[in-house]
């Protein structure tokens, strides 16, 4: 079997590797000057390989049913069984996998050396411009350096990626090709990114990290929440868990609909625990201003916003400050409002909320419903997980999938006339 490969990022080598180990004979076509250059960003340049508490929950988008399936037939354990027969040691950080080394080189470079062992053909620097599919196989028409070039096989794998990070290969240039071949896509929008806030105090605050509980409504409804240290920044708010819960407010930010994040910034603490707290420390600090008040609870810059939310003057001697106004600054504390106005482009973005349906794909092979000899992988799919591991083990999974099931694949009937 021939497969061309539409790719080479951590789906596309995986792929290639999964079918040139069965005697396939594979073609990369990667448009930046190496595949896999997206995985030396990972992790903060650590690449977090994968995650040992994996389940479909941690996934969004697609149908839980077939992440489920893919799951099932490609899990962490399998992930941790085909880096260590490429030589890669790994060690854990509570469930997070990570490279001995803590190098995200050293696993490209590990995916790198099986493709030239196993004679993978790459071509970097090549655009996929163009694929068509029918009975005698498939043909791809990408342009490079010294021109335009045609190659056949006979089966397709799309690993070109979603429309996040661009700089490092992932262009939203899969999408057209998967149209042409006869799929929908989900518009793509950015997920595990930053979230965007016109409040005037965002810039104020730029800078300050602190632990919270990030929960973000969405026309007065609670859709998700997640916890962990929130930075604040002068266009919004950052940090993992507002990563985890970005793609949502993307999706209800695209439907026009109203969205906010709340912050308990206090989460160790009930509201009843911190307004007996704030009344325990009002007669210590009775000559004191409200904004002297505040220091050593919380970061300092928070303490003249949170004040002016509670509709406390910051340079009130707390002995003038009443009951009626520790109440409200207990709630301030649980339960600090930003508007989001938007998120950060798709530069900044991790992954992608949208691509291509998984009702559209088998999930036992990654093979298209809708046109034969093509076969997905990666982030092309309408999945993103969150934070921790899940899209890379996605990628590993779907890309092995479909890299055994291309080159098991019958060939065109018309072929196999032939030989």
């Amino acid at each position: 079997m021939r497969i061309l490969i539409a790719g080479g990022g951590a789906s596309g080598m995986t792929a290639a590797i999964a079918a040139a180990r069965q005697g396939a004979r594979v073609t990369i076509l990667e448009k930046k000057e190496m595949p896999g250059k997206k995985i030396l960003s990972t992790g903060n340049g650590r690449c977090n390989l994968t995650n040992m508490d994996m389940k479909a929950v941690y996934f969004r988008g697609g149908d839980s049913r077939i992440v489920e399936e893919v799951l099932a037939k490609f899990g962490p354990e399998d992930t941790l069984r085909f880096f260590e027969g490429l030589g890669l040691l790994t060690k854990t950080r509570g469930t997070l996998v990570y490279p001995a080394s803590d190098q995200a080189a050293a696993v490209r470079e590990a995916l790198s050396m099986e493709l030239k062992r196993l004679g993978v053909e790459v071509c970097t620097g090549m655009t996929v411009e163009r694929a068509e599919a029918g009975r005698e196989g498939v043909r791809l028409l990408a342009s490079g350096a010294e021109g335009r070039r045609s190659f056949s096989g006979d089966a397709l794998i799309l690993a070109a990626g979603g429309k996040a990070a661009p700089a490092l290969g992932s262009d939203g240039s899969g999408y057209a090709l998967a149209k042409s071949l006869g799929h929908t896509v989900i518009r793509p929008l950015p997920a595990l990114v930053q979230l965007k806030s016109d409040e005037g105090f965002t810039g104020k605050l730029a800078g300050v990290r602190t632990d919270a509980s990030v929960s973000l409504y969405v026309a007065g409804e609670k859709v998700c929440s997640d916890a962990g240290e929130v930075q604040f920044t002068d266009y919004g708010i950052s940090g993992i868990p507002v990563f985890q819960v970005s793609r949502f407010a993307a999706k209800a930010l695209e439907q026009k609909r109203e969205v906010w994040v709340v912050l308990d910034l206090l989460p160790g603490m009930t509201e009843e625990e911190v307004l007996a707290l704030l009344a325990g420390r009002k007669p210590v600090f009775a000559d004191n201003t409200a904004e002297e008040f505040l220091h050593g609870l919380l970061h300092r810059k928070l303490a003249p916003v949170l004040l002016t939310g509670s509709r406390i003057r910051w340079k009130e001697k707390m002995e003038h400050v009443d009951g009626e106004a520790l109440e409200r600054l207990a709630q301030t504390c649980k339960h600090f409002r930003i508007r989001i106005t938007g998120t950060n482009s798709f530069d900044q973005a991790q992954v992608c909320a949208g691509g291509v349906p998984l009702s559209e794909i088998r999930g036992d092979t990654m093979e298209s419903r809708v046109t034969r000899g093509l076969f997905f992988a990666g982030e092309i799919l309408d999945v993103d997980g969150m934070c921790g591991g899940y899209n890379l083990q996605w990628a590993w999974a779907t890309g092995w999938l479909a890299g055994r099931a291309a080159a098991g694949a019958k060939r065109p009937k018309k072929e196999q006339k032939k030989r």
